[in-house]
């Protein structure tokens, strides 16, 4: 059944807004599946509210429309994907394309029909009320698209090693338990050798590789089960599917080596050399790509993100992927973090602080972030031991979300000033650390008249700190 057609409400009678109209050249488009509904001031056309269908003449024709009504700048929702070819398209023919967070058009009190949104888009946007959110530039949109679909290559791969790992437990055999990964050098072995027919748990075992720690009779222990045919049709299926995302993968790395390389070759050249890498690192991590990173993002960016602890060229990687290169979108470090959702929401009424909760937010370079604030933990670095002190005293979750913010803020710095980071280490810290408690302790005894004792020397600590 074809859905009822909307019709565009006609404008208001009742005269210009009382607002200020600091952009009059402002469109509003509605994006939908189908058809997307455009609005432009009413002093420019017969008919200001139009709807055109998402076909690609019908875009450019759109594209025609607006130009042809002096529009400059269009804002539209952010709603599913149904706005990224227009926007492309609108991009290329030169307008300035506001896209809005849908929350914050909800926010915004008003008269909102649901018939047409692009009436109120449009209104909102004329006298400024309406704030885009942040997109890269293109060629770095093409590599977040790539990263973001490797990344569900590798959840779905994930899957299907859940799905094996079940179907081996339902035939009891406890191999899960004594190998750390069934996807490594022995498991894969055994998986393998398990589909092609062979059930002897002693021949199984002989696949045991020299670095893993269980022993023979461990392995054949474990599998001693019930070898059930459906299950190890299961087992079958998922392993061929496992195979073909590790296939899709390769293929995905070799996607995105070509185009960072494009993009290296592009920039300008870097100011300085490549710095050593901080570790020895020989091999790759699993879900890592196989190709060198660090030397394309250094010629891309000039400077050298993974001299920061606990990022890693493939975390560089994705987070230029999803914030760019081009540190001016955000005018300080604050804005930066506070659109990374890292920083404190303060709410504050009559002088109170009502909350400072962070808002809750999918943003992916946070999640980077948070990821490697994670590992910070258990590194013996200043970062690490300010999250341990974090973690003491407000617990690990903030912890992980104030050393995110710190890590943001190095990224920013580096990337925007060429910050050459230097880690003073966890021991720098803590005295450091030491050294401002006893400050305010001296304060507060100052206030009060007493005065502090150094108990390891016997020293009188009297006074006020200037």
């Amino acid at each position: 059944m074809k859905p009822p057609q909307r019709r565009p409400r006609k404008p208001s009678a009742s005269g210009p807004s009382l607002l200020e109209r600091i952009q009059p050249n402002a469109a509003g488009i509605d994006c939908g599946s189908a058809e997307h509904y455009v609005a432009v001031p009413a002093d420019r056309d017969a008919t200001p509210v139009r709807s055109f269908p998402t076909v690609t003449a019908e875009l450019h024709r759109l594209a025609d429309w607006l130009a042809a009504c002096g529009v400059t700048t269009v804002a539209m929702e952010s709603t599913g994907v149904y706005w990224i070819p227009v926007y492309e398209i609108l991009e290329d023919r030169g307008f300035d394309v506001v896209l809005v967070n849908a929350h914050h058009v909800k926010n915004v009190p008003g008269r909102k029909s649901d018939v047409v949104d692009c009436q109120w888009l449009q209104e909102l946007h004329s006298v400024g009320l309406l704030r885009g959110s942040f997109r890269p530039t293109a060629a770095i949109a093409a590599l977040r698209a790539y990263l973001r679909h490797r990344e569900t290559l590798v959840q779905s791969a994930a899957t299907h090693v859940q799905r094996m790992q079940k179907a081996l437990v339902q035939m009891n055999l406890q191999l899960p338990t004594v190998i750390s990964d069934i996807t490594g050098v022995t498991g894969l072995r055994i998986v393998r050798d398990i589909v092609a027919g062979q059930t002897d748990p002693h021949a199984l075992a002989q696949h045991r590789d020299g670095r893993c720690r269980a022993s023979e009779a461990e392995i054949t222990a474990a599998l001693t089960g019930h070898y059930r045919p459906e299950h190890l049709f299961v087992l079958q299926q998922n392993l061929e599917l496992f195979d073909t995302y590790q296939r899709q993968m390769a293929a995905c790395d070799a996607a995105i080596e070509a185009h960072v390389l494009t993009l290296a070759v592009q920039a300008p050249a870097a100011a300085s050399p490549l710095p050593a890498p901080r570790t020895r690192k020989t091999s790759y991590d699993k879900n890592e790509p196989r190709f060198d990173i660090r030397t394309p993002l250094h010629q891309l960016t000039g400077v050298d993100l993974t001299q920061l602890d606990a990022i890693g060229p493939y975390s560089a990687l994705r987070l230029l992927a999803e914030i760019g290169t081009d540190m001016s979108r955000w005018p300080t470090e604050k804005h930066f973090t506070s659109w990374l959702t890292l920083a404190p929401h303060n709410k504050i009424s009559g002088g109170r602080l009502l909350s400072s909760k962070t808002q809750p937010s999918a943003n992916r370079a946070a999640g980077v972030l948070r990821m490697a604030a994670m590992t910070l933990g258990r590194t013996e670095t200043a970062l690490g031991a300010f999250y341990r002190r974090l973690a003491y005293r407000v617990g690990k979750a903030k912890a992980i979300t104030a050393t995110a913010r710190k890590l943001a803020i190095l990224v920013y710095r580096t990337l925007k000033d060429g910050l050459v980071y230097h880690d003073p280490g966890a021991a720098a810290y803590d005295a450091q650390h030491r050294q401002r408690v006893i400050r305010r302790l001296r304060q507060r005894a100052a206030n009060l008249g007493l005065a502090l004792v150094d108990r390891s020397t016997g020293e009188v600590l009297e006074g006020a700190v200037s």
